[in-house]
């Protein structure tokens, strides 16, 4: 059997993971970027799998505790006992965070099995890279649902291949939030070094990631974070990116990649503070993709995270990565000053659904984010973070 270079995969019961209608994590983001690169061509009906792996209620286990597993099946219920309703806070199941739904379980398990059929299919070669966009939900612990974050999925699957291969692999978090519940799990493991880049926990959810957060025992080392200033910038952070990954990637010399791309340290996101544009997104991946084939033998999977603009960030910015991952011909045209046209195709569609403008290009009109006027000062300070995150490299 001939093999795949990339594959696609989007459990079609992830549509489900919904909260309240108006709640910012809507699944209404999948739709969109699937559509937007069917509409130009870069990605097939009949390209779009289920995941092969469909049974993983035996691997919930590898990250939470079965009292929290019995919890989230018996509020996924359409009506719930009262008991386990009273407890629901216990164990971060409440207001407008993250609130019990039903289905929430199986739903939450569709987007397991997603994560895990992507790291199998390439760790066994199926495939060199594969893309789950409903993935990414890193701020789930092991006896408590945060941040939107039910069943820790990249936990999961992680641990789950650990069981049956000798690999070492590099998480990548670019969510502008902490990827606080994925860190903890591999705290002490030097198998598995996580990198995360985000808005300074002083200032934005969860409060965690300083620099000064590397690991513990064994996993001393194996730990990597990148804290960014309010208000930073693209110029900024692409510097602090390459600088800092750069260097944990020579010294960690993984096997695999796993990379989380929340889109959500854009100008236009509502719930963070960073003031990039879409020209992070573009480069991101073509970033990773480098690293992959440079230091992994091609092996990538990545996983999609938060984005709250959902009508003019997220689409485009998770498109870029299925884009750089299948080596699509308008990964070269990006490079190019001019800006490119979304596909009327996909405006006209979307624009009554739309409760903000959609964008007319790929890229952000220069017009539309107004510069900082601290721009010097966030950025040096950035780059003194910087340099202590490397400095015992």
């Amino acid at each position: 059997m001939l093999k795949s270079k990339s594959v696609f995969i989007h459990p079609t019961l992830a549509n489900s993971y919904q909260f309240q209608s108006n709640h910012p994590f809507h699944p209404i983001r999948y739709q969109l970027t699937i559509s937007l690169l069917e509409s130009i061509g870069a990605l097939l009906p009949d390209q779009i799998q289920q995941p092969a792996i469909t049974d993983v209620e035996h691997l919930l286990s590898l990250a939470h505790s079965q009292e929290y597993i019995n919890v989230i099946k018996g509020l996924s219920s359409d009506s719930p006992n009262n008991s386990l309703i009273d407890i629901a806070e216990q164990y971060g199941l409440h207001g407008d965070d993250t609130p019990y739904f039903q289905g929430m379980h199986d739903a939450s398990c569709s987007i397991v099995s997603g994560t895990v059929s992507a790291l199998e299919a390439v760790i066994t070669g199926e495939t060199d890279h594969a893309f789950h966009l409903a993935g990414g939900l890193h701020h789930a612990f092991e006896n408590r649902a945060a941040g939107f974050c039910i069943y820790n999925d990249a936990v999961i699957a992680i641990r789950h291949i650990q069981q049956q291969h000798q690999v070492k692999i590099l998480y990548i978090d670019t969510d502008v939030h902490h990827g606080d519940g994925v860190q903890i799990s591999f705290y002490a493991d030097p198998n598995v070094c996580t990198y995360s880049i985000h808005e300074t926990g002083k200032f934005l959810f969860p409060g965690t990631g300083y620099h000064y957060e590397k690991g513990l025992d064994h996993g001393f080392g194996s730990c990597f974070n990148m804290p960014l200033d309010p208000y930073t910038e693209d110029d900024s952070w692409l510097e602090c990116f390459q600088l800092t990954l750069t260097k944990v990637i020579e010294h960690y010399k993984p096997d695999l990649i796993v990379s989380q791309h929340g889109c959500d340290a854009h100008a236009y996101d509502p719930l963070s503070h960073l003031h990039c544009s879409m020209r992070i997104y573009e480069q991101i991946p073509n970033i990773i993709h480098q690293f992959a084939h440079q230091y992994c033998n091609g092996k990538w999977v990545a996983i999609g995270g938060g984005g709250y603009d959902l009508w003019r960030v997220v689409p485009r910015a998770w498109s870029h990565v299925w884009l750089a991952m299948s080596d699509h011909e308008l990964v070269e045209q990006f490079k190019k000053p001019e800006l490119l046209p979304l596909p009327d195709k996909w405006r006209n569609y979307w624009s009554s659904y739309a409760t903000d403008e959609l964008p007319l290009y790929w890229q952000d009109e220069p017009h539309m984010i107004i510069p900082m006027p601290r721009r010097t000062e966030i950025s040096e300070r950035n780059r003194q973070v910087a340099a202590i995150v490397i400095q015992d490299i």
